[in-house]
């Protein structure tokens, strides 16, 4: 979807319940600055910055209340899908197929993205094909109804999406783009990487050198960007994400597993717990401990190190992070490399894949 350019005219349960209610009252206009207070304070602090006040009352009074995003906030995958329920929605054969190609494609830039970043062009294709499929499927939802209604109905997240519809306004003026003609996810995350706005703003890099940073249609521009977030992140040029372990066969209820933080817990707790890496780590090494269900009855344990929190700085889940990493183990193989580095030992060994 290539965005418009041309410019609107300035005339132009209990939490069920709670997500329900706000519709009753919404219209086309809800937000509409004259008659929404919420949105008409926004427009005097983006004011304040420089925007026009026309422009963005009629950006504003474009935006349309959706129940739809709502709803789909309280079912995202990774909060009720086992491991390899979840799994399976990413790691079939034509993802990984496509990801070879994509990078096939884009060898150059994803060559400089690792050279200047130190992400390897798998974990990066692996972003984007689990994000939307290398492009191919970035979103229906319009951002700014999307972004306007959690920033002004959402019952726990209204000030964090507040900031966010403020970024995208300010990125959709800055770029000279209609903000009514852009698409993306129902969390009004964008383009090829799925960017929100404020990680737009924040981290997205103009990687072909023309003047515009456009993760929309610019597939060069989203290679790079993805390696800056990751590199802005803390991503170490090198070192493994994760590493095999075995242990009992039901996860001890002493270790704290699955958290999104940094390595929290040093491999001599979980060997009294009979948690063992099957890689040589010291003692002394903190990890992230990992228990993937696999089905009804057994367990998967993996030790995630700091990359593994890195990838976890782009979705909150540790089901994503695993997703993305495998992902791009099987691009690697497909693409008749080594493998992708398990353990800290395997990873000293590989200095680049392309």
């Amino acid at each position: 979807m290539k965005p418009s350019r041309k410019w609107k005219g300035a005339g132009g349960a209990a939490v069920a319940l709670t997500l329900w209610l706000p519709a009753l009252a919404v219209s086309a206009a809800d937000f509409a600055p004259a008659e929404h207070e919420g949105a008409r304070q926004l427009l005097e602090e983006l004011a304040g910055r420089g925007i026009e006040r026309d422009w963005l009352e009629a950006a504003l009074q474009d935006a349309v209340f959706q129940q739809g995003v709502l709803d789909a906030m309280e079912g995202a995958a990774e909060r009720r899908l086992r491991w390899d329920e979840y799994r399976e929605i990413f790691l079939q054969p034509e993802r990984v197929s496509r990801g070879a190609a994509f990078i096939e494609t884009h060898e150059e830039a994803f060559r400089r993205a690792q050279a200047e970043f130190g992400v390897p062009p798998e974990i990066i294709a692996a972003i984007i094909g689990v994000e939307t499929s290398y492009g191919r499927f970035t979103g229906r939802h319009r951002v700014i109804d999307s972004l306007a209604t959690l920033a002004f109905h959402h019952p726990a997240r209204g000030s964090f999406f507040r900031g966010e519809l403020a970024a995208f306004l300010e990125i959709s003026h800055e770029q000279q783009v209609d903000p009514g003609s852009l698409e993306g996810s129902y969390a009004g995350a964008m383009g090829y990487p799925q960017f929100i706005p404020s990680s737009y703003r924040a981290y997205a890099v103009d990687f072909d050198d023309d003047g515009q940073r456009d993760l929309w249609t610019n597939p060069v521009d989203a290679i790079g960007s993805v390696g800056n977030y990751f590199a802005e992140h803390g991503w170490r040029r090198g070192e493994p994400v994760y590493s095999e372990a075995e242990g009992p066969g039901t996860p001890p209820g002493q270790v704290e597993f699955n958290q999104t933080r940094r390595p929290y817990l040093a491999l001599s707790e979980l060997e009294r717990a009979e948690i063992e890496p099957l890689a040589e780590l010291d003692d002394s090494t903190a990890v992230i401990p990992l228990a993937l269900e696999v089905d009804d009855t057994q367990w998967r344990y993996r030790l995630g190190h700091e990359n593994f929190y890195v990838i976890t700085r782009y979705n909150h889940s540790h089901l994503y992070a695993m997703a993305v990493t495998e992902l791009a183990e099987a691009i690697a193989d497909l693409r008749e490399l080594d493998p992708f580095p398990l353990s800290a030992s395997a990873s000293d060994e590989q200095e680049g894949s392309l």
